[in-house]
């Protein structure tokens, strides 16, 4: 069973490289197929699907298959839970006790 640190994780796993940051950006106009991903960034068809599994597994983003192609796109669920967790992560301790 995942913990809960191994769930966050990988969300800044997700976040935390380059080439997928990348993606991110082409996903944010829209539904794009893996196809229209190779076109738009520098790697192979194996680097890519490696990436993918990392944003669907993080929950940032949804994949759906149509024939051949996987179809991939930002989740606003998700999204919106990255959000929540980096806020949730970085607040701080308001009442002065400290947490053990």
């Amino acid at each position: 069973m995942e913990t809960l640190n191994e769930k966050h994780a990988k969300v800044f796993k997700a976040l935390c490289d380059e080439k997928r940051l990348h993606i991110l950006e082409l996903l944010r106009n829209g539904d794009n197929c893996a196809c229209e991903l190779l076109e738009n960034i520098d790697i192979g068809q194996s680097s890519l699907s490696y990436h993918m599994k990392i944003l669907v597994e993080s929950g940032i983003v949804e994949s759906r298959q149509e024939g051949k192609w996987t179809h991939y796109k930002i989740s606003e669920q998700g999204s919106s839970n990255a959000i929540h967790l980096l806020r949730e992560l970085t607040s701080t301790n308001c009442t002065g006790k400290k947490e053990n």
